[in-house]
């Protein structure tokens, strides 16, 4: 870790990397924006997976007094991860073939099929705790009318993957045994939120000729006003939403790896480690003396003891680990590996086929059924995840490594 305090910042700020060779000006620039905020508590933190975002770095922590800034939470409130482990070895399913190719294929086309992907939704309304929950309390959400109609087009999102980096992904452990991963978030749902009260931030920071420049992009709302109180209502909303979205697609997932181990093997299935976490939040926490609202944009939270789920990359390994609850990253972590090339830099340096060809050569299985831009998640489009596990061996510990062997994308 490395400290960055000098004529661009008003605080400092922590960078979990060996130096900033690896920064994009972008990045930086953003950090420094964030450390001239008059509210923020102590430094920024930034993770060793830290990349440019819109706003706030990818892979940034702040802690800020009395204030929330809906673009430091970013536009998929509740993106994280869930996980499984199971005690199936995948050395006695991996060769096994069925009508539908090997037992990995079958299970991943299986869940092609039966997972939403991309912008498809469920064609019939799903139940959903968290909304109908939400309707019986109708009056901390009805003052935002514009987003009431969020509420029924939930019921339909629900239970569905999404697109870009969000991935299921079947993996196998360092022991050898069977894992499910799921990376998504809240949908469409927590997009219209942060765009309606980012926009009602702007307005009111305009009114008040506030100290923040309009174009950092990191408009605030006060936690005592009634916009902020708003706010913090429909975040918590899509969090939970984001947090049932997984739940209900890995029971979709789990039921059909169940359906085919038990057919073509006879093996019983048992779950062991499950986790779900979110990775772009923020939270009120008490940290240095203060409470304050800890915004976690792609940072995971990481207190002592505590299992959390870091992904690397499609073909790549990903990592449960446990927190070391350090108090210099406020109890945080990366999120993943993060970018080296943005999405449309990716397209333009890998081909359809040179991606292709690195699955098939480790021999994983790639459920998708558009090609065209899968070299937007190429695995070397994205940073060396043991490299960011290395410059993070203050904040986690790895409890298990593990490795790609199919995985279902948008």
């Amino acid at each position: 870790m490395f400290v960055i305090a000098d004529k661009n910042t008003c605080i400092p700020i922590k960078v979990w990397l060996e130096d900033g060779k690896s920064i994009d000006e972008s990045c930086l620039e953003q950090a420094y924006n964030l450390s001239r905020l008059p509210f923020l508590h102590q430094w920024v933190a930034l993770m060793p997976d830290t990349h440019t975002g819109m706003g706030m770095p990818i892979g940034g922590v702040i802690a800020a007094k009395d204030v929330i800034i809906p673009n430091a939470v970013g536009v998929d409130i509740g993106c994280g991860m869930a996980f499984a482990g199971t005690n199936i070895p995948v050395e006695e399913i991996k060769n096994i073939q069925t009508g539908s190719g090997t037992l990995i294929q079958a299970i991943v086309g299986d869940i092609l099929r039966n997972v939403p992907t991309g912008f498809k939704h469920h064609t019939h309304e799903q139940p959903c705790n968290t909304l109908d929950r939400a309707l019986e309390e109708l009056y901390k959400y009805e003052e935002n009318g514009e987003l009431l109609g969020q509420l029924d087009a939930g019921f339909f999102q629900i239970g569905t993957l999404g697109g870009g980096n969000h991935f299921i992904e079947l993996q196998e452990d360092e022991e050898g045994y069977l894992g499910i991963m799921i990376h998504s978030g809240s949908r469409n749902f927590g997009k219209q939120v942060c765009d309606a009260f980012h926009h009602k931030a702007r307005e009111l920071n305009q009114k008040w000729h506030s100290q923040v420049p309009d174009e950092y992009r990191l408009a605030f709302l006060p936690v005592d006003i009634k916009e902020g109180r708003q706010y913090i209502n429909w975040m918590n909303l899509a969090l939970d939403f984001a947090e049932e979205n997984r739940l209900r697609m890995m029971l979709a997932v789990k039921a059909i790896v169940d359906k085919w181990v038990s057919k073509y093997t006879g093996l019983s299935i048992e779950y062991t480690t499950e986790i779900n976490c979110h990775h772009n939040y923020a939270s009120l926490e008490q940290h240095y003396g203060k409470e304050v609202w800890v915004h976690r944009k792609g940072a995971t939270r990481a207190r002592e003891g505590e299992l959390a789920v870091i992904p690397g990359a499609m073909g790549s390994y990903s990592y449960v680990v446990e927190g070391l609850g350090n108090d210099m990253s406020f109890h945080s972590s990366s999120h993943g590996a993060g970018r080296r090339y943005s999405r449309k830099g990716a397209m333009a340096a890998f081909t359809t086929e040179e991606v292709m060809g690195d699955l098939q050569k480790q021999d994983v299985v790639l459920g998708k059924f558009n090609k065209k831009d899968v070299a937007e998640e190429s695995r070397f489009a994205y940073k060396d995840i043991d490299e960011v596990m290395e410059n993070q061996r203050d904040l986690v510990k790895p409890v298990k490594r593990l490795k790609t062997i199919g995985v279902v994308k948008g």
